[in-house]
């Protein structure tokens, strides 16, 4: 069970049109989510055992890893070498951002292992928990969501439930990742 909330009890709007037209899909929401995660489910296969085992060491749902290598790299097929977002950023799961202007991370282990995975889930539950304490009121649902935009674009930027995606890529993110990983467990088992 998953220590952050229940990504299935997460209301979502799912993708951006902006985001769903990165595969010339004509429609947004959860259905344009759904597509982009399914077109995504055979590449995400060969990572499935180290997202499990990262998932289960860190209290985070699998389908949520998945749902954000899905939304960062496509599961692996946008990156080059390993890198994405021009050089700046390692990794499936691209959170660990090694631009000194930007997170100033170390990269840790290859950009498909589980070193890396483990080190973006601890990114990611520091974001959760900087969350809870921003906004301690929320529910474990909304707090999970609100830390999965600040994953993508700090805590800093999270103000409020109503606008948790003013400041994120496409201005979709966690609606976008929530849909995707809804997808993913029901779907694709994780």
């Amino acid at each position: 069970m998953a220590r952050y909330g229940d990504i299935m009890k997460v209301p979502t709007t799912g993708a951006s049109l902006q985001t769903a037209k990165q595969d010339k899909l004509t429609y947004a929401g959860e259905k344009a989510s759904h597509t982009l995660a399914q077109t995504d489910k055979n590449r995400m296969e060969k990572y499935r055992s180290k997202i499990n085992t990262v998932g289960a060491k860190y209290g985070i749902d699998p389908a949520l890893i998945a749902a954000i290598i899905s939304r960062e790299t496509r599961a692996g097929n946008c990156l080059q070498g390993g890198w994405g977002d021009g050089g700046n950023a390692w990794g499936l799961m691209q959170v660990v951002d090694v631009n000194p202007n930007g997170g100033g991370h170390t990269k840790r282990g290859d950009w498909d292992s589980e070193e890396h995975l483990s080190q973006a889930a601890e990114i990611l539950v520091h974001f959760i928990g900087r969350i809870r304490n921003k906004f301690p009121s929320w529910s474990a649902e909304q707090q999970l969501k609100g830390g999965i935009a600040a994953y993508n674009m700090g805590d800093g930027n999270v103000h409020s439930y109503d606008q948790v995606d003013a400041n994120t890529t496409g201005r979709d993110y966690s609606n976008d990742v929530v849909a995707r990983a809804q997808w993913y467990k029901n779907n694709a088992g994780f």
